[in-house]
């Protein structure tokens, strides 16, 4: 697949990521390469990574737990200890090989150790592949906050290959999925109705799909990086989600939902509020419902959690002048931003989506 060019940064994909990276070392001459990794990356993803490396430069190896519940602060200070402790310097390079916990945090450590080294990104999630991958968003989550830390800086490179989805578990690609049917709603009904029937997709399809949603991401970003208009529209399905997300996140006796499980129940949402808003039709309300139903079934969310759900979203990052801002859809493909929504249409739109 060709490569992607972004205003920071390029991205590449299978063959060509070895490629790409081993001309990357041999040209800027790295003091030292740590790569960042979790129990999960070191074991199924590393060794095929090392065995493509081609380069004298000394590497290290970090490892930090898996999970969302480790994208803190905490992790952080442990990481910058550790490069601290190996003789990293300002010329080092930090290649971050795993989902989008290890992309978002290694990323921002390297961007804030010695006020800044180099990085490359190395997504081995389908959701960090489709999302993490491009923009240069990185950052921590604030206790069960998520993502209220961090900076926008693009990686070096970003190597995308698809091998490393073989070692995923279907729940965890069933959450990038979610990623590619938000960016086919907010912008190709073209896009979105090549998910109609996902028993018929081959790998190289899926590969062709990646690459698509890439470009989608790409081409909002390049508009928009500091997410000032355009951008905000990848934030569709978000603002529930993310509240969706960590509201399970920090209730114990509630079971956990990965990102892409939790944003689907915000598209669903929205998409109600969009058509009770913004003139989105029913039809298409009714088939977003439907299709996302089929494909992730339906989380059972109690009628005593809407409201605490609903506190959670002051702390979106869309919100401004004390408002919390929606991104809602006029039709599939196309969004309507900053939209205000009425308290009674959110209780509505979770009764919409339990029923």
């Amino acid at each position: 697949m060709k490569s992607i060019t972004t205003k920071d940064c390029t991205i590449h994909f299978n063959d060509n990521c070895y490629t790409a990276v081993n001309e990357h070392l041999n040209s800027k001459n790295f003091s030292k390469i740590f790569i960042l990794v979790d129990e999960n990356t070191h074991e199924h993803c590393l060794p095929i990574f090392l065995s493509k490396l081609e380069t004298e430069t000394a590497i290290e190896i970090i490892e930090i737990e898996s999970g969302e519940i480790h994208k803190t602060i905490e992790t952080c200070a442990g990481v910058w200890n550790a490069l601290s402790e190996l003789d990293a310097d300002r010329k080092s390079l930090m290649i971050n090989i795993g989902g989008g916990v290890i992309t978002d945090l290694g990323g921002f450590v390297a961007c804030t150790f010695k006020r800044g080294i180099s990085y490359v990104n190395v997504p081995t999630s389908l959701l960090a592949m489709v999302d993490a991958s491009v923009g240069g968003k990185t950052g921590v989550d604030l206790g069960h906050l998520k993502n209220q830390v961090g900076v926008i800086s693009n990686p070096d490179l970003v190597l995308i290959d698809t091998v490393y989805l073989g070692t995923l578990p279907k729940n965890q690609m069933r959450s990038g999925l979610a990623e590619m049917l938000k960016h086919g709603l907010i912008t190709s009904r073209s896009y979105w109705d090549q998910f109609k029937d996902l028993s018929k997709l081959k790998r190289d399809d899926l590969d062709k799909l990646i690459h698509e949603s890439v470009v989608i991401k790409r081409d909002v970003v390049d508009v928009d990086p500091y997410e000032n208009g355009l951008r905000k529209t990848l934030n569709y399905g978000h603002t529930l989600g993310h509240a969706i997300e960590s509201f399970y996140l920090n209730d114990p006796e509630k079971p956990t939902l990965l990102h892409g499980e939790a944003i689907v129940i915000g598209m669903i949402l929205a998409a109600y509020l969009s058509h009770k808003l913004t003139g989105f039709p029913e039809e298409d309300m009714q088939e977003v419902k439907s299709r996302l139903g089929n494909y992730y079934g339906k989380v059972e969310i109690s009628e005593s959690d809407y409201k605490p759900i609903m506190d959670l979203l002051k702390y979106d990052k869309k919100n401004t002048h004390g408002h919390i801002n929606f991104v809602l859809l006029e039709a599939i493909g196309t969004c309507k931003l900053d939209c205000k929504v009425p308290e009674h249409l959110i209780l509505e739109a979770f009764k919409f989506y339990a029923d």
